[in-house]
């Protein structure tokens, strides 16, 4: 892994970082990317033998993008990581195949994930594969912010998939954490999806990574949408398959689907800092 440069996104993870620091053993950097913690996250970092370096956080599009500008890398590629996904030996294999010998025009690899719940991996109530664009060669990705997330925005070159997954383990601070994260996140998807135009032509023909995203804002308005994907994931895709942690998470993403409903109603419909104010902290009223 002497050509890859790992940077890990944190603030406040000081649970989650050392296992994921531990399995990014062999890397030639690594890199904590922090945006103000008030936990042990630094000290964790230099325990890891890992650079620590603080920037105010905005986005996560625009925090990839100011390390990718400002940072002097010693390595042609990066492998971006949050703290609580952990690489695998497998996964650490499959990737340094994929910079071993790429063509001169490649940009970059999607990555995907195993959603792991109580130790279940939710192959199928996450609809296993999901692709992120996480592994990029420098000086040749730009990131855009997308709902509460990120993606590519100019790319120079060609991307390419590495299907070899690596493990996340998004519930590891408990489901109030997670409720608590996906109220923000909520906002956030609820106000991309009422801007964003409705092309269900332009979703069809998409490639993987960027299906899903056209398809939300049509699917978001069509009546019932969090019953029927609660009945999608769990019933038509086999979340059922996962037991009993398939049927919280499909739950809970139904759950999800319907805040951002609320959001996306209330965006359209609302008027001046009190409907503001009540559209952002709609998850909270309905817990």
């Amino acid at each position: 892994m002497k050509k890859i440069t790992a940077i890990i996104l944190t603030k406040n993870e000081e649970a989650d970082l050392p296992r994921c620091l531990a399995a990014l053993a062999g890397f030639a950097d690594l890199i904590v990317l922090d945006s103000g913690s008030g936990d042990r996250t630094r000290d964790i970092a230099f325990e890891y033998d890992a650079r620590f370096i603080e920037h105010p956080f905005e986005s996560f599009g625009k925090q990839r993008n100011w390390v990718l500008d400002n940072h002097r890398f010693a390595t042609e590629w990066v492998l971006f990581m949050d703290a609580d996904e952990v690489a695998t030996p497998a996964f650490k294999e499959a990737v340094q195949r994929a910079i071993t010998s790429p063509s001169k025009d490649m940009a970059g690899f999607y990555c995907c994930w195993k959603m792991i719940l109580d130790g279940v991996w939710l192959k199928r109530a996450d609809n296993f594969p999901k692709w992120q664009l996480r592994l990029v060669r420098i000086g040749r990705v730009k990131f855009i912010d997308a709902g509460h997330g990120q993606k590519e925005g100019e790319v120079v070159g060609g991307l390419e998939f590495i299907r070899e997954p690596y493990l996340h383990y998004a519930f590891s601070k408990g489901w109030s954490a997670w409720i608590d994260r996906h109220n923000r996140y909520s906002t956030l998807e609820a106000g991309e999806r009422v801007a964003a135009p409705v092309s269900l032509k332009q979703a069809l023909v998409a490639n993987p990574s960027q299906r899903n995203k056209l398809l939300k804002p049509f699917v978001s308005r069509i009546p019932g949408w969090p019953l029927w994907r609660f009945a999608y994931t769990y019933l038509l895709r086999g979340g059922f398959l996962d037991g009993s942690a398939g049927f919280r998470y499909c739950a809970m993403i139904a759950y999800y689907e319907f805040i951002i409903q609320l959001k996306m109603q209330s965006a359209q419909g609302r008027s001046g800092t009190r409907g503001e104010k009540s559209y952002a902290n709609i998850g909270n009223r309905v817990l």
